[in-house]
């Protein structure tokens, strides 16, 4: 098996509540929870990072795409927010994401972007039948 990172992430969690310091290729990342639920809000929490996930995957893709062809679009945003949904098969997540190009009038361009959104690779994580292995040890194994 190969996996995609050469290194893998790594968290740890102290004393601090809800506090945890994740370790990635390049730097340290700081992630907590709200106030309202006992952190001290110093960091994204696990939901707002794996919107975060999405959106950087979509301006990426986006960007990769629209340099491709040339495109003059100087501005893309992405904003992403996600609920619970409540119905007949059970509940399951929606996420809601849009794209803002600012002056882009042209509906079929605009179309043809949100496919080429859709397939940025986080989209397609999230949209796919995902597993996931976990196992215990009681010393670093990785």
């Amino acid at each position: 098996m190969k996996y995609i990172l050469e290194h893998p992430v790594t968290g740890r969690i102290g004393t601090e509540k809800f506090q945890t310091t994740i370790h990635w290729r390049n730097g340290i990342l700081i992630t907590d929870e709200p106030e309202k639920i006992g952190g001290q809000d110093l960091g994204p929490d696990p939901f707002t990072l794996l919107l975060t996930s999405l959106v950087a995957c979509t301006l990426a893709t986006l960007k990769m795409y629209i340099d491709h062809k040339g495109l003059n679009i100087p501005e893309i945003r992405v904003e992403a927010n996600m609920f619970q949904k409540i119905g007949n098969e059970g509940a399951s997540m929606q996420i809601d994401r849009l794209i803002i190009i600012p002056g882009l009038a042209n509906t079929e361009l605009q179309e043809r972007l949100i496919r080429i959104a859709e397939s940025c690779p986080i989209s397609k994580i999230l949209k796919a039948n995902v597993s996931i292995a976990s196992e215990f040890s009681g010393i670093a194994s990785r």
